[in-house]
């Protein structure tokens, strides 16, 4: 049960009930009695009984004061219990529902430099981290995931509408990490085990990669035949240009054909009902991914929350400083009447 006052909630209310408690425990278990004591004689009992009834007076306004100090902490510790929250402002986000992963190969040959960004020459893999980044951010209302693989293929980043720190995960892969080979069957199954809990019609894969698989326990095309038994729909992209310029000891040479195996990437493309793409140069990949956008385009449902702010420490602390009062005029009455 909740109580709610404009922004001000408490989400365990049912601890008011405890209010009463100490009332319940002073009535149900009274004080013990106090014993008397030995009458004195002493010649001066007069004025010995009037210095007596002001400390008396006094020392009562100090236990109503007691009383009072330990009637508010008491009242401000079952108002902590209580979990007091601050409700802001509805917000509204757009969702899709639609869950995408993301594959990147990191492997060695991601390292060649035959892509160009602004007429500068840059290597596959931080052409592939232009691009993709872009379309991250602009995948709103969808949830992203990112797997890295080289020799093996890691999970870097479970499905989340976060797309900031998947971008900012992607940005921060490296060549090599995860080996210098290319385990590409590996990369889809493990897409396939994070993607199956996902409904049907919204589990796709997007696979770069620049080469044939060379490594991995799982064979591509085997990994796709799972995929399509899962209903995962895998869109693979070819990274690379069909010619780059290499260094030699006799200078530089222009060196055609390299090592991608699009006859497999057809095919995973065509078992899981995805579609095969040729990236050749940045514009490429521009294109690839704005096709992409219309193949899977973002759903128009939002979802609503409203944020909740715990705010039970401020009781709290007010009771805890409360406790520290009472205990410090206790302990000042009691020295007070040791002295007299």
């Amino acid at each position: 049960m909740n109580i709610n006052l404009d922004s001000l909630q408490f989400a365990a209310s049912w601890a008011f009930y405890l209010l009463p408690l100490p009332l319940l425990v002073w009535l149900l278990f009274p004080a013990a009695p106090v014993k008397g004591q030995a009458a004195l004689r002493i010649p001066f009992f007069n004025e010995l009984q009037i210095d007596t009834q002001g400390r008396r007076k006094n020392k009562s306004l100090l236990r109503w004061l007691l009383v009072l100090l330990a009637i508010t902490a008491w009242i401000l510790l079952v108002t902590a219990a209580a979990r007091p929250q601050r409700v802001g402002d509805t917000i509204r986000q757009t969702i899709s529902g639609r869950s995408l992963m993301m594959a990147v190969d990191i492997s060695g040959s991601m390292q060649i430099q035959d892509m160009l960004i602004n007429g500068r020459a840059v290597s596959r893999l931080r052409a592939v981290k232009a691009v993709a980044s872009d379309f991250i951010e602009k995948r709103e209302g969808d949830r992203i995931g990112l797997i890295l693989f080289g020799t093996r293929a890691y999970l870097q980043a479970p499905l989340t509408f976060d797309r900031k720190t998947v971008n900012i995960l992607l940005g921060e892969a490296e060549l090599g990490l995860a080996g210098r080979e290319t385990a590409m069957g590996d990369a889809i199954g493990l897409a396939v085990k994070r993607l199956r809990k996902e409904p049907e019609k919204n589990r796709v894969l997007i696979l770069l990669t620049d080469g044939a698989n060379t490594a991995g326990n799982v064979e591509p095309l085997k990994a796709a035949d799972l995929a399509a038994q899962e209903k995962v729909k895998i869109y693979t992209i070819g990274v690379g240009a069909d010619e780059r310029i290499v260094n030699t000891p006799f200078g530089q040479r222009l060196v055609r054909g390299n090592d991608l195996d699009e006859p497999t990437l057809k095919a995973i493309a065509e078992k899981t009902k995805g579609r095969y793409f040729r990236a050749r140069d940045v514009q490429g990949l521009l294109k690839i991914y704005k096709v992409l956008d219309e193949i899977e385009p973002v759903s128009k449902d939002e979802l609503s929350y409203r944020p909740v702010r715990e705010l039970y420490y401020y009781p709290l602390a007010a009771a805890l400083l409360l406790s520290f009062v009472i205990s410090l005029l206790s302990a000042t009455a009691g020295l007070r009447e040791a002295r007299v």
